[in-house]
């Protein structure tokens, strides 16, 4: 495997093909191993991994903290590779309960400031409100961010779940190097408006989501027993006829992967790849297991004629249900 790069948009760094999403890693999954997290982050670093992502509210800081402690124990060569990318602004209480967005400069500031700390870092890479704040204007909140960058505590301005107006908006205000959106096989609704508008303003996609919360991974059964802190169990495309339908896809895309060698998830990770190189897919392997696995898409060559079976096996809007709870899908701008 060699690992190769991408630019974060036209103003952004350059970061590895494949990133490396955390939050699993602390939250929304189940119980999670810290040991077999950081050996994960450590295992990713070495591969050649260099984008690790989080929300400061993932785990309520847990997250982070593993990511700092992860950095701390890793190599210098390896620690100084790493890029960070954080998102904020999402608001928490002690029931692990959500209770909306923060957007407004002042909790811009607060918020990068206890990052900074928690990861043990003098910047973040790329900073970005995780969705949208309906009460504040996205050009006060990026404006926040741009301050951030001019004294040295962001080093990129991010975007995260906006649609194409945000996103025009937020550009107009200040440089913006990249937009993380969920982007799959079967999670494809930013193919209509807003990928045109990231194009035209040199606005690269990270995409999470890239196996659908282990959906399309291949390793999902309709039989799994899911723990109690496992929101999959709330999850539109996991409940019912919804799932049987969707592993039905599934089992499509199996039938392909088989013929070219390789695992379902290492064919739905090297169709994201295959969809330009303005997109950095964000795997969330939790073990290094799950980490290998997902390295081998690198190695995947997705030609015509696999990209067309891919096409006829599991077309665009083809999965059954929402990608989210009707609550959460309200929070999305993306979506409007």
């Amino acid at each position: 495997m060699t690992m190769r790069t991408r630019s974060l948009g036209t103003t952004g760094p350059q970061v590895s093909a494949l990133g490396l999403g955390c939050m699993g890693m602390s939250a929304l999954y189940g119980d999670a191993d810290r040991t077999e997290g950081i050996a994960t982050i450590h295992a990713a670093l070495e591969a050649g991994v260099t984008l690790l992502d989080t929300g400061d509210f993932y785990g309520m800081g847990h997250n982070e903290l593993l990511i700092g402690e992860a950095l701390r124990s890793a190599p210098s060569a390896r620690r100084e590779q790493a890029q960070v990318s954080v998102k904020f602004g999402a608001l928490r209480d002690p029931d692990g309960g959500w209770s909306g967005y923060d957007g407004r400069p002042a909790a811009v500031k607060n918020f990068a400031a206890y990052s900074l700390q928690r990861l043990g870092v003098d910047h973040i890479d790329v900073y970005r409100i995780a969705r949208l704040d309906p009460d504040v204007p996205i050009e006060e909140t990026v404006g926040a961010i741009a301050e951030l960058v001019e004294k040295g505590y962001v080093r990129h301005i991010g975007l995260s779940e906006v649609g194409a107006e945000t996103i025009r908006k937020a550009a107009a205000t200040a440089p913006i190097a990249d937009l993380q959106i969920e982007y799959a096989l079967i999670s494809r609704g930013i193919e209509r408006s807003i990928l045109p508008v990231t194009r035209e303003l040199g606005i690269s996609i990270t995409a999470y989501g890239v196996l659908s919360r282990g959906l399309i991974s291949g390793h999902f059964t309709p039989d799994r027993k899911l723990a109690a802190n496992d929101f999959r169990l709330y999850s539109p495309r996991f409940q019912g006829d919804n799932l049987q339908h969707n592993l039905n896809l599934v089992e499509a895309l199996r039938k392909i992967a088989e013929q070219k060698g390789v695992s379902v998830a290492q064919i739905a990770i090297a169709w994201v790849l295959a969809q330009g190189e303005d997109i950095v897919p964000l795997v969330g392997a939790r073990t290094r297991e799950r980490l290998a696995e997902s390295l081998g898409a690198l190695d995947v060559v997705l030609e015509a004629a696999d990209l067309a079976a891919i096409e006829d096996a599991v077309p665009a809007d083809a999965a059954a249900g929402e990608r989210y709870s009707a609550a959460a899908m309200a929070h999305l701008d993306s979506e409007r």
